[in-house]
């Protein structure tokens, strides 16, 4: 009896579960949606941080200085450089390709719940959230920077 269509379809089996695509990974430089920043994004203690790492304009017009969290609503951190200041907080995973946890919004100084979704390999959506989840706003960002 020939065996070759058996053996070909069992290494086909094998072939093909190895080549089963990965989750898209959130980790690495991403730029904002109006390229106005390039965030880091790492593992921070098995939950997604990400931190702001450069600025399209790092210099605040107002003050010829570098840009400061002065939108912050602990007024102890409003004389902080922007560069470097976390924006994205301990996200855990929830679901495929998606994390969960807060974001801080430095044009606002406010911090709210969101999600990290990951919409293929060198883009994901970023949401804010309030009421609970109800209403979110979001924004893509690109690999890069």
């Amino acid at each position: 009896m020939f065996q070759f269509p058996r053996a070909a379809l069992a290494m086909t089996a094998i072939i093909g579960s190895s080549m089963v695509a990965k989750a898209a990974d959130p980790y690495g430089s991403w730029l904002t949606e109006e390229n106005k920043a390039t965030v880091r994004v790492s593992n921070c203690g098995g939950a997604v941080c990400g931190t702001i790492a450069a600025l399209k304009e790092p210099i605040d017009p107002d003050t010829g200085k570098p840009r400061v969290d002065k939108n912050n609503s602990d007024a102890g951190k409003r004389t902080r450089p922007m560069i470097g200041v976390q924006i994205i907080l301990g996200m855990k995973p929830n679901g495929p390709d998606k994390w969960s946890g807060q974001l801080y919004n430095a044009e606002d100084g406010k911090t709210y719940s969101g999600n990290i979704i990951m919409q293929g390999p060198t883009t994901l959506k970023l949401e804010g959230c309030v009421l609970g989840g109800l209403i979110c706003k979001g924004q893509t960002w690109t690999r890069g920077g």
